[in-house]
């Protein structure tokens, strides 16, 4: 348990997995808490990355407070006890009200899978330090700007317009500008458009590749 699981320390190991890897150039996708950490990869080894594609995350970390659903995860012992008791049928009901729109795009067995994953192996304690382990500081949010802004590669937007906790009126707007881009590609999705969207958001990210 001494791996440093906060946005810093999950960028610089993916910034060795890329290097294990010989990627010399790649297309990175960001989505969610993935959002500050890609953006630490980027940082890292910019003349390396081909294009960006930006799903609902967040940018402007040092303001960003954790919606309802995610709050609890962060609270020790509460987060305890959350992750323990989270039941499958439970994290359903969650994804229907916040992750995916269509649900029924979605089989249930790998809604469930979201569950077992965070629990595999150490009982959910490496996910609960990664919801503990926000940088949520001026610095960080100085740097994710950069990244969207630095004009080596190309940026695009692609958010499910229909996001409850990342809004597209918000967050979306805000990574929109850090690009310095003219438009949102809005998807009919929640905050998970890869799950009931997966084919529309591998055009977006097809498009940009091969431009």
């Amino acid at each position: 348990m001494d791996f440093d699981y906060s946005w810093s320390g999950l960028g610089r190991f993916c910034v060795a997995a890329v290097d294990a890897l010989g990627l010399d150039r790649f297309h990175l996708v960001v989505h969610d808490i993935g959002g500050p950490v890609g953006f630490e990869l980027a940082a890292a080894m910019p003349d390396r990355i081909a294009t960006v594609t930006v799903l609902n995350t967040l940018v402007v970390v040092d303001t960003f407070k954790r919606p309802w659903s995610m709050e609890p995860f962060a609270r020790r012992r509460i987060g305890e006890v959350y992750l323990r008791t989270l039941s499958k049928p439970a994290f359903r009901t969650l994804m229907r009200l916040q992750g995916i729109e269509d649900i029924k795009a979605v089989p249930r067995a790998e809604l469930d899978a979201y569950v077992d994953l965070l629990r595999m192996g150490d009982r959910g304690r490496a996910f609960l330090r990664i919801m503990r382990g926000f940088e949520r500081t001026v610095d960080k949010r100085r740097l994710y700007l950069g990244v969207l802004g630095d004009g080596r590669y190309p940026v695009q937007v692609v958010w499910g317009a229909k996001d409850p906790a990342l809004t597209l009126a918000v967050h979306g707007e805000i990574a929109r500008r850090a690009a310095g881009l003219e438009e949102i590609h809005a998807l009919p999705a929640k905050h998970f458009p890869q799950e009931d969207q997966a084919p529309a958001v591998a055009e977006h990210v097809a498009r940009l590749a091969a431009g």
